[in-house]
């Protein structure tokens, strides 16, 4: 084992550590903001494989997304399915689409994927829309607490939804660790990098992109339907544009293509936001000011400076 390889190791056990411990000692009201923060920085890992790893620069991830939300809500109030069987639905629903869309969009390249896939999503939306009568539309609908259950676990409960949110935040990041470390992750760096030279090495370029949108879409749609079922509410809101920006937001304050870049970025905009409500209705203006200071004098995101000046080896 290498000396990064041991420094990687021990601090990102480290962060891991200090998720599951904090909730014995966070008060009620952050111990809630960070299960939904880690349910969300899964979906901003997810969209980081594609734009920070690959170089594909998405604006329809809320379809992933909702894809996942709405796999496991219709999964519970139109089929009956329990609460652990809708999550898998919804995950291989997110797939499933991120499979198709992925053929079709990259057949473009560039700021045409960037608008396919925004069109995509906005179809997505516009169905939801067009289906409220088993959707409920921008009114949405909630969860029932008692169809919440997992193996007789109460996912409504605050420990036991931290737990879970800790769980699959956990389980993505180490999955992906892996996946990035593995040759497909180097293959999909190599893209990035520069996709000629790729492609003059033998490699099917297409068919890597592919992969990672599938994959990508897959962790987005997980990340969807665990929201749903932790916090007990589906709507079309989280399938509108915003929600493909937001991820997009977190990585680049983050720092794209490193690995705590979508925690780290996801807390920073959560809590700037959260801080400035406090202040001023204007709250938007703040952390619009904010970020264009960050976009100024930390371009790579706050992980990505943290790289360059001092630690070469953080992934």
């Amino acid at each position: 084992m290498t000396a990064d390889l041991r420094k990687i190791i021990w601090l990102h056990g480290t962060v891991l550590v200090i998720l599951f411990a904090a909730q014995f000692f966070l008060p009620a009201y952050h111990h809630g903001n960070l299960a939904r923060i880690m349910v969300l920085a899964t979906y901003a890992m997810g969209y980081n494989l594609l734009f920070g790893y690959t170089g594909l620069l998405s604006l329809g991830h809320a379809l992933f997304f909702a894809a996942g939300l709405y796999g496991m809500g219709l999964g519970m109030t139109q089929f009956g399915l329990g609460a652990g069987a809708a999550v898998v639905l919804g995950v291989v629903a997110g797939a499933g689409i991120g499979a198709l869309i992925g053929a079709l969009a990259l057949r473009t390249e560039g700021v045409a994927f960037m608008i396919v896939t925004l069109m995509f999503a906005q179809v997505g939306y516009l169905i939801i829309l067009y289906f409220g009568s088993y959707t409920r539309g921008d009114e949405g609908f909630v969860i029932q607490q008692a169809d919440r259950l997992v193996s007789g676990l109460d996912l409504s409960d605050p420990t036991v939804r931290y737990f879970a949110a800790f769980s699959i935040f956990c389980t993505a990041f180490v999955v992906l660790m892996w996946v990035l470390r593995s040759r497909f992750g180097h293959v999909l760096i190599a893209i990035r990098e520069n996709e000629e030279r790729a492609m003059m090495l033998g490699y099917d370029v297409q068919r890597y992109k592919w992969g990672a949108v599938v994959l990508s879409a897959g962790v987005s749609a997980l990340a969807g339907a665990a929201y749903g079922v932790l916090f007990g509410y589906v709507g079309a809101s989280f399938a509108s544009v915003q929600y493909s920006i937001f991820p997009l937001l977190w990585v680049l304050l983050g720092g794209a293509g490193t690995m705590l870049g979508p925690l780290v970025g996801t807390i920073f905009m959560f809590y700037l936001i959260d801080l400035s409500s406090g202040v001023t209705t204007a709250y938007m203006l703040i952390a619009g000011i904010v970020l264009v200071c960050l976009t100024l004098f930390a371009p790579q995101g706050l992980m990505g400076e943290l790289r360059n000046r001092f630690w070469r080896w953080l992934p």
